[in-house]
């Protein structure tokens, strides 16, 4: 049973809300490594989102209070983010992993989210619709490939413009295993509703 890790083509994709969707369709359990600001930590969001009885969420390594770049707001706080000390929690169950931003976000001064998956890892890449998609996505799969990385589609937020999921499927040959429509407000029962849709697809992970 490998780990899921959950990673977006950059800032503000949407990765928390698939993690909900995908810990919640696989009652796994839940790990950001590393939380920069916000006042409710994407752990908290993931509490209020999920209503199975399953799920674990578990505590960051390291919690940074500037919403900046993980290494800057290290920097701010006083800290150095160190890969060896990030230890992945210790469950039987699944373990649905969410990364910061995208995947070569600095973590300190050597190295970027990349650096935290595993070649054992499954990865889930979000994408979401907006000018320049296309191109960050694309380099994305890129990177994961040349990297020897496992990713196992992509999942898609908001993606209205026709031929784009088209493109970058044809592109990296990646399948989709999901698209997320523009939603109002997202609560549990929004994370239900696609829990349940993209449940074949992710569990024939």
């Amino acid at each position: 049973m490998s780990d899921i890790f959950i990673t977006g083509i950059g800032t503000d994709v949407g990765k928390t809300v698939v993690a909900a969707i995908v810990a919640q369709a696989l009652q796994a359990d839940y790990w950001k490594p590393i939380q920069s600001g916000l006042d409710e930590t994407d752990k908290a969001t993931i509490s209020n989102l999920i209503d199975n009885a399953k799920t674990v969420t578990h505590p960051e390594v390291y919690r940074l209070k500037t919403p900046m770049s993980p290494h800057k707001a290290a920097e701010i706080d006083g800290v150095t983010i160190e890969l060896e000390k990030i230890i992945r929690p210790q469950t039987s169950n699944q373990l649905v992993i969410e990364g910061a931003g995208g995947l070569l976000v600095p973590i300190n001064n050597n190295q970027t989210i990349v650096d935290l998956i595993t070649p054992d890892d499954q990865v889930i890449l979000v994408s979401a619709g907006y000018l320049g998609s296309i191109n960050h996505t694309l380099l994305s799969a890129e990177l994961l490939k040349a990297k020897g990385l496992n990713c196992v589609g992509i999942i898609y937020n908001h993606v209205d413009l026709d031929g784009t999921i088209e493109v970058i499927e044809q592109m990296t040959g990646l399948p989709t295993l999901g698209h997320l429509n523009r939603e109002e407000f997202i609560d549990a029962t929004v994370i239900n509703k696609y829990a349940l849709q993209f449940e074949n697809a992710l569990k024939s992970l």
